[in-house]
């Protein structure tokens, strides 16, 4: 295993960590946004004991998560599996670029050519400082929705109630609304990143690799801002 540990301890192997950490991400926060869009499909009539129930669309999906494997596997493990490797990934994603900044602090590299400068300085500007609103943000995500713990009116399953109620509060809605303009920075500097890792960063590639990171990084800000924003304005309650 020498030549593991020689691999990881090198920039590359670092950068590779980052690589398929980011990747993970990234299918993450994509994932998760698609599934709250749920929240806009409102709710429709199920009949349960014989009685008629509303039941939004966004819950169902919350029940179906906490469903996935049953019944081969119990209720709750799966996705509690799914937060695991998410939770290393973060880790993992945090350790490699730490390390890679002292790597780079020790190396004093010469200067990159003019264009590789812009997005590298730009980059270390707003990843450092968006990497730490992000991290607040998922613990504070973690226990505003996840367990409750500083939700105002948390109800164990109901999606759409938890969501509702919390984005009321418009200094929560504000503080969820720069997370995402936060994250949504650092997924484009990510995927900027992600592809001049993995050999793209010829300039016949520097066009489309620019204009998917931005496609993504907009769609991902927009569409989660969309969410405390329709209840600030009423089009969701």
């Amino acid at each position: 295993m020498s030549w593991f540990s020689d691999f990881y301890r090198s920039a590359v192997g670092k950068k590779a960590v980052m690589a398929v950490t980011g990747i993970i991400l990234f299918g993450f926060v994509l994932i998760h946004m698609i599934g709250n869009l749920h929240l806009y499909e409102g709710a429709h009539a199920v009949v349960h004991d014989g009685v008629k129930e509303s039941v939004p669309y966004i819950n169902e999906y919350g029940t179906f998560l906490r469903q996935v494997g049953a019944p081969a596997i119990p209720p709750h493990v799966a996705l509690w599996v799914a937060r695991l490797v998410l939770l290393t990934a973060v880790l993992l994603h945090m350790w490699a670029a730490w390390q890679l900044t002292l790597m780079n602090r020790q190396a004093r590299p010469q200067r990159y050519v003019e264009r590789q400068i812009v997005h590298t300085s730009y980059a270390s500007r707003t990843m450092r400082w968006g990497g730490v609103i992000i991290l607040l943000f998922v613990i504070y995500h973690l226990l505003h929705f996840t367990t409750g713990t500083v939700h105002p009116s948390f109800v164990e399953g109901d999606v759409y109630h938890n969501m509702v109620t919390g984005f009321r509060v418009w200094y929560v809605s504000l503080f969820y609304i720069v997370a995402q303009v936060a994250l949504g920075l650092h997924l484009y500097h990510g995927l900027w990143s992600l592809f001049q890792s993995l050999g793209w960063s010829h300039p016949r590639f520097n066009q489309w690799r620019n204009g998917f990171a931005h496609a993504f990084a907009w769609i991902i800000t927009l569409g989660n801002i969309s969410f405390p924003l329709a209840v600030l304005t009423g089009l969701v309650r």
